[in-house]
This record gives C-alpha cells, sequence and structure tokens, in this order.
C-alpha cells in the first residue's frame, strides 16, 4: 500500500477540498437618510432617520452613471453589521423639479 495516498487521506484538507464548503454571505442593512455635507475623496456626510451619522461614499453604479448627490438630497444607504460609522449610498432619489427632460447635448 502506497503510504502517501494514506497520509493525504488522513490530512483535513482533502476533507475541504472534496466538498463545496461555502459560506453564507452576510446580509447588508439599508437606511433611509439625507446628505448633510459633502466631504472630500468623494465621500458624504449622512444622516440617516434615526439621527445617527455616517460616513458614506457612492457606489460604483452611481458613478459610473455620473449620478450626482448634493446637499439635501434624500438616499438610500446599504451597510455591513460588522460597521456602523460606514455605508455606501446604493441609491439617491428624485426629487420634485429636478430636470427629468432631455440630456443637455455635449459639446465636441
Amino acid at each position: 500500500m502506497n503510504l502517501s495516498r494514506i497520509a493525504a487521506a488522513k490530512c483535513p484538507r482533502s476533507i475541504f477540498r472534496s466538498i463545496d464548503f461555502r459560506l453564507a454571505k452576510e446580509e447588508l442593512l439599508s437606511f433611509d437618510g439625507q446628505i448633510e455635507e459633502i466631504l472630500p475623496d468623494g465621500r458624504f456626510a449622512v444622516r440617516l432617520e434615526n439621527d445617527h451619522r455616517i460616513i458614506a461614499y457612492t457606489a460604483g453604479k452611481m458613478r459610473r452613471f455620473k449620478i450626482r448627490s448634493v446637499v439635501g438630497d434624500r438616499v438610500i444607504v446599504e451597510m455591513t453589521p460588522y460597521d456602523l460609522d460606514k455605508g455606501r449610498i446604493i441609491f439617491r432619489e428624485r426629487t420634485p423639479g429636478m430636470g427629468t427632460g432631455p440630456r443637455a447635448q455635449r459639446r465636441r
């Protein structure tokens, strides 16, 4: 009998190779808030509905589609349960009076 095969069979790592072992991802928390202040490096001070103040940054899709946020905008913030002082802005609610017409033409 081959001793290396026996040693490999007793190795705990070989157990994890044969089993599809995946941990469940933690659920993210979503909160409504309002932008209070614009900070450097694309960050914002956001006041949540429960009067908790956090530092948030814009999500990648918002940056990709050039969605701008200003002070006073209502936003939805996503946070991890591990750090309740930081978050990610995932949605900016439209406010009345905001232009929804055709886009302005760009100069070339």
